[in-house]
Formats: structure tokens, sequence, C-alpha cells
């Protein structure tokens, strides 16, 4: 002590210190009150599942609120503690993390809008809406149900809270409360008994009815104080008068406050005796640091090496910290870190590792990169909130992992498999017979010119050039209704093909009316086909097709295929010939007519007219006649590059058959399902771990989702091709009522289709069509006992019979089981289970087909390695090819790929093809993203800060790749260092210096405002929010600030009296205090016209609400199509403006929005603080095909550029005022930033009054204005 005495003595005695270090503080805040954090927490918890919000709306009755006991503080941890009691440590952290952020506040926001939309009855702390009608009074509900049905029933949006027993016919009954109010819970509970005696749908919506005066402090944005350049005078002279700072500035209490190596917070603890003299000593130490002498050019050229030398030689639990010190105050730490050496070592291992960042990842020295798991974070483009989604699904993935007993390196190899669904086309077989021909390149003399061996694709031509050889390698075929009013285009696109010897095989099917009944002088696609057949027979099928088009030719547009076309052509081409012999009822010319509709239906392609490419079906928004040929053409390009491959690599040889080769690919499958390859995919959750079985109902009752499903795979008997021990990556669950002939069809083309594999296994869950009873369960008890008594085999044989309708007819008629039984089963076991009265396993398999799966009684499903595919309507087929197709997308995708990685960890088969399964579920139903990115750096010895994770729990791998004196470095330490203390993480930060510099690499000053909790109060209540804080400033720069905020942000400063854009704190008192605002959350979109492709420049979009529909407006931009509205949390309408806009054009479909694509209305729901995009296609009506929207006469002062001015800067004003401002007003444009400016600008306003006559409008863009300027209020 007595050193340090001294110490502070000598420099006191030799110094005198300057006034108060100066510093700039800034806040930024939304427009809506504070939503309370209860409701905030629901909503995270209703991102994990909506059982979880449920349970914690019950839950949440028992936390005392701080108006109970006073304090912040324990309201808080009282509500973390009945919200964690389902979450796992890492979703604690991040639910504390995201409340910290605020990032629910919007969710809950946008509910308090459409609750002002309704709007609420006066006087009611709640309210119930029913189909339309309101009221306050639970009395009162009981009649406004009895006439709902008279009622449309109300939208629901995405993330409305639906109850989950609910009778979906029953009328929606909308609660618009705050959890947590007394009055909440009374009407809740009557409204959930209500809910499942099968009354009502309920619905809860968050509504706050006394929004509390504060506001939200927002977090998660960087704020920059640039040092500004002096060349030319920016600075207004006028006296700034000093303002109240409301925040604190400066903690006492800070234990991280080092200046200079002092810890000055570890020494306040030590000698609290010295507090004044050790204040003294900082603000000398902090002076004499901020010097900020230029640095010469030879001291600037290592300074990036410098910088992660200092960085490296830091232990590495303070790394971070002293990157984030070094990164965000560079301009005053610079001349110190000129004296740093850097080791060649590090020199030559960063040197090394360049190599590999830029011929891996595309990274040059300097450039900045983050990995989580293997999946990069772009720091430009993605924010917190982003981030924040990135880690939940990967903590969820890494958790169900660790449940299923996969853990550490083993873990992160299964996370980074890339098993998400493929977008390869699937194609079908085109070797069908129904399928005509009209020409074959192969034989054709018209193509005698042309070279035939495949060779020749490897021959050098120019880009583009489409190769002429006489092999089929390409094949169109056209599957159409002859009646179809595009039929005609679309053999006109074949026809262009043909004639402009375009080297594709060109193949029709006719599919038309196959009732024997019907004969061509009735039907004209009946009579098209014979004529069709007749002049092929008679000719070829060529001079078939020219005859066709013939007829085309007949029909006048808009018109649609008649039986007198096909008569008068035919009359013309063959008069000889009897009409009646070749269309009427005794026609000879039928051939194919069978066999298309049989191959259409057989192939499973989808609604009429499909066009097939080497099997694989367009698109149906490529089917228009302009874009089929493009697209065709671009196809012939690309698999002709295939085409090289295959014939470099010797795979396609000449004397190989193009078309058998082109078949035997592994993308072609004899049906392709829709249902089965959409990418709208839903998974069961297969990580819950018990000890529970479907034959106890009463405790399999009380089990939640997951637990259920987890008691269903425990229960489950599989059947196999052979009982042999194999690790089979597919597994089937077959879903049906087996006591019905759907069902058990269904099951037998399963097991049809396990015959020819031996990677599948099966198993079945009961749904009854009805309550069950010993006569109505008989097959179902029958299959049920087989499977619980007999081997694989003899249970497979057993229950292929019993899968059979003539043999399950006869168990129902009253035949003995077992005259049915099959040779080697084992009859008085099999006997005595089916005989059993406990049928405890069909009462649990119903109440999961209807809890979980959501199946209604008696309905079909396919559940194939976890994924729900069903409900299959009635009569809807799925067959063998399905089961085929679905065992190939498994297997191709995931299966192959994940059993080889569990066959490394050694597990026993049957539990190994059991991970398979619930690996398979949990991984596929992640979102589909970015492929992880495999990485294996040079080294790590030297030139990488390394923090390992603990032992024993999951861990995320983070690797981050930096240079330490740029922006990115400046936002990424403090990210990571929020990130440590939020998440595991095996962390590995590479420095990727630049060499040579001859420029200052940082020229400002960053503060990233991140906390990864809510901070509180000394006396436990809550602080006043995060806010950016730069302390201990350097006084002679001249500083600007700058807020670096998502896109998506608008905001602007609300409240300061400085200028914000030339900062002097030579002048100022103490704290400039700068308070911002969130104006708005951007809407964006992109608007394309269907009709020509391009965007409809000038086109007018207004976005409201049902009771304002018009609130902001915007124009759409020639560029890209673009529009921007400004918006906030709620539920918008986005409508053509009305005028020529809504005129002229409609709606046609819409993308990223929340209403359905084929809704008339538009709904846009803003519910978070991240980018929403938007795509709008809209066509022109057919009466106004030739009008155009910037043309002259517009009512709407649509067109001009100062026009589109006027709306882009302030989104558009009344009819009324355009009307009245047309000729007589000057407007004038201007931009100022900076108090000086506005002195000038005010300068020049009152010039241009005292010299025009003309009146005037002035326009500003807003968000460069201070708060001073807007509060004028001579300029209102």
């Amino acid at each position: 002590m007595g050193i340090l005495i001294a110490v502070v003595g000598i420099w006191f005695s030799s110094s005198l210190v300057k006034g108060d270090s100066k510093a700039v503080t800034t806040s930024l805040t939304t427009k809506w009150a504070s939503t309370p954090l209860l409701l905030e927490t629901s909503e995270f918890l209703s991102e994990e599942g909506q059982e979880k919000f449920w349970n914690f709306v019950e839950a949440s009755q028992n936390i005392k609120t701080s108006e109970h006991n006073g304090s912040d503080y324990s309201s808080y941890r009282e509500m973390l503690k009945v919200a964690c009691q389902s979450l796992s440590p890492l979703q604690q952290n991040l639910l504390k993390f995201s409340l910290s952020l605020r990032s629910y506040s919007a969710t809950v926001q946008a509910f308090q809008q459409i609750a002002a939309d309704e709007p609420p009855p006066k006087g009611c702390t709640l309210f119930f809406a029913v189909h339309g009608e309101k009221t306050c009074e639970f009395d009162s509900l009981g009649n406004l149900l009895q006439a709902a049905s008279e009622r449309p029933k109300p939208f629901l949006f995405k993330g409305d809270h639906r109850y989950p027993v609910s009778n979906p016919e029953s009328p929606v009954v909308i609660l618009y409360a705050e959890i947590g109010s007394e009055d909440f819970y009374r009407y809740h509970k009557r409204l959930v008994l209500k809910a499942e005696a099968g009354e009502i749908t309920y619905v809860l919506r968050h509504y706050i009815a006394n929004p509390s005066t504060e506001k939200v402090y927002l977090s998660g944005y960087g704020v920059e104080l640039a040092i500004k350049s002096t060349e030319y005078k920016a600075k207004d002279d006028t006296q700034v008068k000093g303002t109240d700072v409301n925040a604190t500035v400066i903690d006492e209490n800070d234990p991280i406050d080092e200046v200079q190596g002092f810890l000055f917070g570890k020494l306040r603890q030590l000698y609290p005796d010295l507090t004044e003299e050790l204040k003294e000593l900082r603000k000398h130490l902090v002076e004499s640091t901020n010097e900020m002498a230029p640095l010469k050019v030879w001291q600037l050229q290592d300074l990036s090496f410098q910088t992660a030398a200092r960085i490296l030689t830091a232990p590495p639990v303070d790394a971070l910290m002293v990157m984030k010190d070094l990164s965000q105050n560079f301009p005053t730490k610079a001349r110190a870190i000129t004296k740093t050496v850097v080791s060649s070592e590090l020199r030559a291992e960063i040197e090394e590792n360049q190599k590999y960042f830029k011929g891996t990842l595309g990274l040059q020295p300097g450039d900045s990169a983050l990995f989580i798991n293997g999946l990069l974070i772009d720091l430009d483009t993605q924010d917190i909130f982003s981030l924040i989604d990135v880690l939940r699904n990967e903590a969820h993935v890494m958790e169900g992992l660790h449940s299923l007993g996969i853990e550490g390196l083993s873990l992160h190899n299964v996370l980074k498999l890339n098993i998400q669904p493929s977008d390869s086309d699937y194609a079908v077989d085109i070797r069908s017979p129904a399928i005509s021909w009209i020409n074959n390149l192969e034989v054709d003399s018209r193509y005698n010119s042309w070279p035939s061996n495949v060779q020749e694709l490897l021959r050098p031509t120019f880009p583009g050039v489409i190769r002429q050889i006489r092999k089929n390698f390409h094949n169109f075929v056209l599957i159409v209704d002859p009646t179809h009013e595009t039929t005609a285009e679309l053999l006109n696109v074949a026809e262009m093909f043909f004639s402009n010897h375009i080297p594709l095989r060109i193949g029709l099917v006719f599919v038309v009316n196959d009732s024997e009944d019907v004969d061509g002088l009735q039907d004209p696609g009946v009579a098209l086909l014979r004529v069709y057949n007749y002049v092929a027979q008679e000719m070829d099928n060529n001079y078939a097709f020219q005859t066709v088009m013939s007829i085309y030719n007949k029909v006048k547009t808009g018109d649609q295929l008649k039986v007198e076309h096909v008569v008068s052509v035919l009359e013309k081409q063959y008069p000889y010939v009897e009409v009646n012999s070749i269309l009427g009822i005794d026609s000879a010319y039928d051939q194919n007519r069978k066999a298309a509709r049989g191959y259409y239906e057989q192939t499973g392609v989808g609604p009429l007219p499909v066009v097939l490419f080497n099997g694989m079906p367009f698109q149906k928004d490529q089917l228009d006649p302009d874009d089929l040929e493009t697209v065709t053409m671009h196809k012939i390009l690309e698999t002709t590059s295939i085409f090289q491959r295959a014939v470099y690599l010797g795979e396609l040889s000449n004397d190989q058959d193009v078309v058998e080769y082109i078949m035997n690919q592994p993308n072609v499958v004899p049906r392709i399902n829709s249902r089965i390859l959409t990418s709208d995919r839903e998974y069961l959750d297969l990580t819950g771990m018990n000890n529970f079985y479907v034959d106890d109902f009463a405790r399999f009752s009380t089990l939640d989702s997951k637990d259920k499903t987890a008691a269903v795979a425990n229960s489950m008997t599989y059947l196999t091709k052979k009982d042999d021990s194999f690790v089979r990556p597919v597994t089937f669950w077959i879903v049906g009522d087996f006591d019905k002939p759907s069902g058990r069809q269904l099951l037998y083309d399963a097991i049809k289709h396990q015959k020819s594999s031996n990677n599948v296994r099966i198993s079945m869950i009961n749904n009854p069509s009805e309550d069950p009873n010993s006569q109505n369960t008989l097959v179902a008890r029958a299959i049920w006992a087989a499977l619980q008594t007999q081997t694989s085999n003899n249970a497979k044989n057993f229950i292929t019979k019993m899968a059979k309708e003539e043999i399950a007819e006869a168990v129902e008629a009253g035949a003995d089981i077992l005259e049915f039984a099959v040779g080697g089963m084992d009859i008085s076991i099999f006997k005595e289970a089916f005989d059993s009265p406990k049928v405890d396993f069909i009462l649990s398999h119903a109440i999961y087909c209807r809890d979980v799966l959501k199946l209604k009684k008696g309905q079909r499903a396919v559940i194939s390695n976890g994924r729900i595919i069903g409900p299959l309507e009635d009569g809807e087929m799925f067959n063998q090819d399905d089961f085929h197709l679905l065992e190939n997308i498994i297997l191709k995708t995931s299966g192959q790929k994940i059993k080889s990685q569990i066959q490394q960890l050694g597990f026993e088969e049957d539990l190994a093809s059991d991970l398979v399964m619930k690996v398979d579920a949990l991984l596929s139903a992640q979102p589909k993203g970015e492929a992880r990115i495999e990485y294996h750096f040079f080294e790590e010895r030297y030139s990488a800060v390394k923090l390992r994770p603990k032992e024993g729990e999951t861990y995320f791998d983070v690797v981050a790749i930096v240079d330490p004196v740029t922006r990115d470095a400046q936002r990424l330490a403090p990210l990571l260092l929020v990130l440590n203390q939020l998440i595991n993480m095996n962390l590995r930060v590479f420095m990727n210096c630049q060499s040579k510099l001859s420029d200052m690499p940082l020229k400002s000053f960053y503060r990233y405002v991140l906390e990864p909790e809510i901070s509180f109060t000394a006396d436990n209540n809550f602080a006043p929010g995060p806010i950016a804080k730069f302390l201990d400033m350097p006084q002679s720069p001249l500083f600007t600030l700058n807020l670096n905020t998502p896109e998506s942000w608008m905001v602007e400063s609300v409240r300061t009296p400085y200028d914000l854009d030339n900062i002097y704190l030579e002048e100022v008192d103490n704290v400039v205090a700068a308070e911002y605002e969130l104006e708005y959350l951007l809407l964006e979109g992109h608007c394309y016209d269907i009709t020509t492709g391009q965007p409809p420049r000038g086109l007018q979009f207004t976005l409201g609400t049902s009771t304002s529909p018009v609130i902001v407006d915007t124009i759409v931009m020639a560029n890209l199509g673009y529009f921007q509205l400004k918006a906030n949390p709620g539920a918008w309408t986005l409508r053509l403006r009305k005028g020529r806009s809504e005129d002229i054009y409609r709606i046609y479909s819409h993308d990223g929005t929340d209403s359905p694509p084929e809704a008339s209305e538009v709904i846009v729901v803003l519910n978070n603080f991240k980018s929403k995009i938007i795509k709008v296609k809209v066509q022109k009506k057919l009466d106004m095909m030739n009008e155009d929207l910037l043309s002259d006469g517009t009512s709407e002062n649509e067109s001009g550029f100062w026009e589109s001015l006027k709306w882009g800067f302030t989104g558009g004003q009344k009819n009324e005022d355009v009307k009245q401002d047309k000729d007589d007003v000057l407007n004038i444009f201007s931009v100022a930033s900076g108090h000086l400016y506005e002195r000038f600008l005010r300068i020049m306003m009152l010039s241009v009054l005292k010299h025009t006559k003309t009146p005037l409008k002035f326009w500003f863009l807003k968000n460069y204005l201070s708060p001073t300027f807007k509060r004028n209020k001579e300029l209102r």
C-alpha cells in the first residue's frame, strides 16, 4: 500500500488535472410502449411448441408480479423459474438473451395493433371476438356463438395461439387479453372447458388494456463515432445550451475498468480510502493515452500484425476483451501498438493460413468470416435476431442428438451431413408404348446428314451452340387433353422444334375420355385421337402430327376444339373415306386410348397439360409457350454437359441405347407423387427418450406429444424382408384402420414393396374409424398379436394374409382366426394374445392419431423416418410405386449417409435402425439453408485465440476469421464475448492480417450494443436499458455519430441539443447524450407483371388496415420492380392503389406474405425485427391490355419524375392535395445534415419566400434532420 500511495503522491504533485472527462452516449427506443416480459416469454416458448406455450399460460398464474412485492428482479426470477421448467440450460440462456434484446416485443405489439384494429369495446380490460362480433361479457358469449355460423370465420394468422384441443368445425372465439391479469385466468378456464367439449375453437391474442408509459430500449446495433475531416468548415458556431443527462455514464463499480494496465475497478475495491486519488490518477492516464498524434507511414505498415500480436499475447480468457478494446478504441491505441514486436512464427503461420483462406473460402487478407457449426454467418446481411434463430435451431438439433446418445465429435460429424431434401428433379419412365413418337433422330432419313458418334459431344464448339447428333439425347413428351385451350399453343411449340431441326425426339400422349360409350362423333378429343391413329396407320406418325396441326389451325383463338373441326380436315384430306368408319362407334382406331390415360394416371405427373423432358415434368409456370421454348433450349444445353461428362468418363459409349441409359439413372421412378415430393414437409419429434409403452393407456394419455411419440416408437415391432441383423435406413409406419379395406390395402402395398427391398422395415399404427370393441378390431388385434408373439418372417406372412380382402372378410364373418395361421407360427401364444381383453394399444394408437398426427378417425397416413405423409384422402392412391419413390428419396438424401455414420458408433443393429430413423427426422425437419462448410486449417499454434468448451456438454463449434483492425473486428469481438456467456463453444479466432498498410486502418471509435441478460439497478429495479457509451474520449478531434442498424430499421434522432454530425467535445460541458427512435420497420418487396416478365413501372401499392385502408403508399421502381413501405408491428393489408393502378392491374399471386397465395387480400404480418421481403406478381385486366400506366390523362398524377420523387420521399399524399397543387405550387427538395447546413437551409428558405410570389412547398429528408430543426415551430 505504501508503494501505491507513493506513486499517487509523486504523480499528483507533478500534474494538473483538467476538467472532467467527456463522454458520448447513444440509446435507441421503439415508438411503441414497453411490452410485459411475461408476454414476450410466452412468445419465446410458443416457438418451442404450442404445448409449451399453453403450459406456461397455465403455470403463469402463480407468478407474483412487481406490483405485489415491488421488486422487478424478484418477479423476473420467478417468471424465469416457471418458464425454464421445460427448457434446457442452453435454451434458458437463449431465453434470457431474447428478453435482453426484447426481440419478442414486436410480436406482442403486433397483437396489440391487431386488437386496436378490431377495435376493443370501450371500458374493457379484455374482450372476446366471435366471427366479427365483440363483447366483454362472458354471459353474452352464448348468444354470439348461436348466430356465429351465419357470419364468416375470422382470418387466423400463422402466429396465432390456438388451443390444441379444438374442433375445427366449431365457431372461432378469439380472446384478447393480457396473460398475468386476474380477469384473464377466470375467462381462460371457461374457454378451455368449452374448447375441450368441442363447442369452440379457442384462440388467444395478447391485448394490453393499459400500456406502459415507458419505451422499449433496443440493442443489437452498432454506434460509430468517426473522426471527421476538418479540411472545410462544417461546425456551427451557435452555442448549445447544456442539457440534463438521464443515463449514468460511468459505473464506479465496473470491475473491468482498465487504463494502461491499471485495473481501477480492482484498485477501488482494495483501497477504498484512496478513491479520490485513484480517480485523479485515472484521469491523468486517460489523457496521456488519448494522445492522437499522426503516425508516420513506416509505423502504419505492420499495425494489423502488431495488433494481432498484442491480442495473442493476452491469456485466452482475456484475448477477446483485449481485441474488443483495441479495435473499438483503435485511434487512441494505435501509437502504443506500434511498439509491439511481431514474431516470425506468427507472421509465417498467418501467411500460410491465408493461402487456405483464399483458395478454399475465397477470403482475401483483411476479410472476415464467422462459422457456427460450419454455417457461414454473414455479418453484413444477418442481424443479431437472425443469429438467435440459427442458435436456437442448432441447439435443438444438438440437444436432440445428445439425447439420442450421440455426443462430442460424433455429434458434429452427424451435424455436418448434408441431408436437406434434394431439389433434383425426379423423372418418369418414357419407354411406354402409350407414347406416340412423331420422330426418331436415330433412324429418320431427315437426320441422315448428322454425325451419329457420341464422341461428337466432346468436339469443341462455340458456347450456346446446340449439337446436332443422331442420338435421342433429348426427349420431349407432351401429355395433353386435345380439348384444352392451351393444347394448340403447346403443339405449335413442338412443331416449331420439329420444323427447325432442333435435336429433340418429340412424343405425344392424348388423354381423352376412355369410356367405350363415347365415340368420336360426340367427343372432339376422341375424334382427334382416332384421326391421328388413322393417318398414322395410313402414312406415318409425322404425317399424323401434321394433320393434327391442320385441325388446330381451324380453331379460332379463344375457341375450343369441336368435332366439326376434325371432320372438316378429315374430309378435305381423305375425301374417299367414310367419316363414320373412323370416328363412329365401331371405329378400329382406338389404339392407346386406354393406355394413354392409364400411363397418365400411373405416372402421377399432375394436372394436364404436362410436358416431360427426358421424363422430368416442367413446372406449371414454365408451360407458357414463350417460356417453354426458352426453358427447353436451356434444358438441352444443361443435359448436354451431363452427357459430355458421361462420355468422357466412359459411362456412355456409342453402342449403348441412349434412352436406356437415361431411364436407368437413379432419379427415374415408376411414379411421381406430388404429396411425397412437396417441399412443405412435417416431421415427428422422435428425440424423446422414456420407458413408456402403448399398452398402458392410463399412463399414455397423460404424456405430452414428444413423450407419446417416444412411447409409440418404444412399442414398435417391425416387419423386415429377412430375419437377419441388418441396419435398415428406411422405416415406414403405416397408419390406418386395418379393419377397413382402405387401411388394409395401404398395408398390403407397403408389404409388397418390402419384398423387393431389404432397406425397409414396416410397422403399424391402428387408427379406428369408430370406438373400438371386440368385433370391429378383429384384424387390428390379429396383426398386433402376431407382431408381439411371432418371428418377423412369420408375422409378415400372417399379416400379408390378413391384409388380403377375402381373408379379412372371412374373419369378420366369423371364421376362426387360426384357420389362417401360417406355417411356423406359435399358435398357442398367438391365440392367448389375440383373445386378451386388454386393448390399451388400440386406445393409445387412437389418441396418438388424434392428438399428435392430427388425423380424423379412420384416416390413413404413411410416416417415413418420422415424416408425416397425410392424411390421405378417401380413395387417394398410394401404391407400391409410391413406396418405391419414398424409399428412393430417403436413401438418396439422408438414409445411407446417416446409416454410415451410425454404424461407425458401434450400436446394435435394431438400435442403429431406430437411431437412423430418429436422426433423419431430426435433421430433415430443420429449415433448409446453406450447406455447412468443411474447414481444415493449416495451423492454430501461434495465430489463433482458442477457448475450449466445458467437458461433457454439447458445444457449438465456432470459427472466426478476422483482421483485428477492421470494422468487422469492432462488431465481432463484442458478439463473441456475449456468445461465450450464452453457449458452450469450442472457439477458434484466426487472425487474417493485412501487411504494408499505408493509411490508418480504423478512423473511428465503435460500440456494439449487446447484453447477454437484462440488467438491474442496485435496488433490484430494471436498469434504464442498454446504451452505447464512449467514455474518456479525446477532446480535440471533430466527431460524427452514425448508427449501424439492421437494414429494415428506419431510425431517426429524436432528442439532443448537440449537432451529432459535428461533435466537438472541447465545447461540451460533460456528456453528449443522443437519443434515437425506431420510426418504422420497412416492408420491402419486388413486383413483376406476369405477362411481360418486367416490373410494372409506376404501379402503386397502399398499406393499411381494415379500419384505415390507406396509411402509407409507394411506387414500384423500374429497377428490379423494387418497392418499400413504412410500417410497424401489426397485420397489414397490401392493395393496389385506387385509380389507374387498380383499374389496369390485378394482383395475380404473392409470395412471402401471410395470406394464402390465392387469397384476394394480401395480408402481411410484421411481428419481429427482421427484414420482411415479399414478392408480388400482377397482371393486366383483360380489357386493359393496351393501357399504359404512365400515359397522359392519368387521374392520379402517376407520371413524371418529380411526382415519383415526391412519392419516394414522402410515401405519397392524398389525391385531393395532389389535384390542388398540380400546376400552381413550386416544389423545392432539400437535403441538409448538421446544424451549420440547417442554418443555411433556413436562410435559403427565407430568401426564396421573400423573392417569389408562387406558392412553395419544401421537401426534406427527415432522417438527416436534427431534432432541433424538426422541433422548430417556425417551420411548421
